[in-house]
């Protein structure tokens, strides 16, 4: 009877391991595989992802009661949006041994003073990939958001061109385009970066935030504005599979949008433990260095950049040169007012 006891004790610890898992809301290919592997090995635990790939998707998706994952990775203003909404559990730093491996320049941001919700996980760019082949042969410079929003360029590239089927992005996109900043809420301006939309929206293949770098590597697209992480999984993709192109990406010389990308814990976490293990664990310098050799991000963890590949260091579309640095902007959280307008310009856009 005692052994059949300590077995069914033993089978319901196996269970319960088992069972164990970290559910994480994460974008789209935005952490390695091995990572994963090795804080599972760690743990004794099953990482559990969700994706999306806007947004709004993940706001929509949280405040409609979808909120009990343990770990996510929101932008800079989904984290203010966030906060406001009392969505989050405050980090608990006595169980963040790695924090100080943080680069100051990305700690206690004004969306959350004292990082009291949030730690940097990884940084983007937004901007341009292209099939550096076709766009040579067509005499066309990538490195403009003309080969997005101008009709007199679009003609030469019609029906090999996707947009991000996001509204902050594409406003942001076209709002530099135009002169202006990325949170221009000029009422006027944004009409402007709407009709700038409309105007190339005819020579533009889809609205496309998922499916893109498929797109790219295989050649059905020409043009793509995206994440530069994932173009430069485009670009290795192409790479590997030998295609007769090869794809590139380039920061536009008018500005484009920096995405800090931040790791947060719900109030209705499932784990509250394992998610604060987790967060540490990607703050240890060589997991953090993983997410820019493999994934392709910018890095806001000091500690990684001597686990860093030099090549990838020399890319400034993903560590852009204090030039560059110096156009690009995060975008801001709006306010209710800023958002209805928005929402209503981007509506019009997707029926038109």
């Amino acid at each position: 009877m005692k052994k059949l006891l300590c077995c069914f004790v033993l089978c319901l610890s196996q269970f319960a391991m088992a069972e164990k898992a970290l559910n994480l809301f994460n974008w789209n290919d935005y952490i390695a595989e091995e990572t994963v592997a090795r804080f599972e090995a760690l743990c004794g635990c099953k990482v559990v992802q969700d994706y999306f790939s806007a947004t709004e998707e993940m706001m929509a998706k949280l405040l409609a009661g979808g909120g009990d994952y343990d770990v996510v990775i929101p932008t800079q203003n989904a984290v203010e949006a966030l906060i406001k909404q009392g969505f989050l559990l405050p980090l608990d730093k006595t169980k963040l041994g790695n924090i100080g491996n943080s680069a100051a320049g990305y700690m206690n941001k004004a969306y959350d003073p004292g990082n009291v919700y949030s730690l940097p996980y990884a940084f983007t760019t937004t901007l341009v990939g292209y099939n550096e082949n076709k766009i040579a042969e067509l005499g066309i410079d990538p490195a403009d958001w003309s080969i997005i929003f101008d009709p007199a360029v679009l003609a030469k590239i019609k029906g090999k061109v996707t947009v991000m089927d996001d509204a902050e992005e594409l406003f942001g996109a076209a709002l530099k385009y135009l002169g202006y900043s990325i949170n221009d809420n000029n009422e006027q301006h944004l009409k402007e970066a709407q009709a700038a939309i409309l105007k190339a929206k005819p020579y533009w293949a889809a609205f496309n935030s998922s499916s893109y770098i498929k797109e790219l590597t295989v050649g059905n697209i020409w043009v793509a504005h995206g994440y530069s992480s994932d173009m430069f999984q485009a670009r290795a993709d192409a790479a590997d599979a030998g295609r007769d192109f090869s794809v590139n990406f380039v920061l536009p010389t008018q500005g484009a949008v920096l995405a800090l990308d931040n790791m947060v814990i719900p109030k209705k976490a499932r784990d509250p433990e394992l998610a604060h293990m987790f967060i540490n664990f990607m703050m240890d310098p060589q997991n953090a260095a993983e997410l820019t050799t493999i994934v392709g991000t910018g890095n806001p963890n000091a500690a990684a950049t001597p686990f860093i590949d030099e090549d990838i260091l020399k890319i400034t579309a993903i560590f852009p040169t204090p030039e560059l640095q110096a156009k690009l902007e995060t975008v801001s959280a709006r306010n209710a007012k800023e958002r209805r307008l928005v929402n209503k310009l981007w509506t019009e856009i997707k029926v038109r």
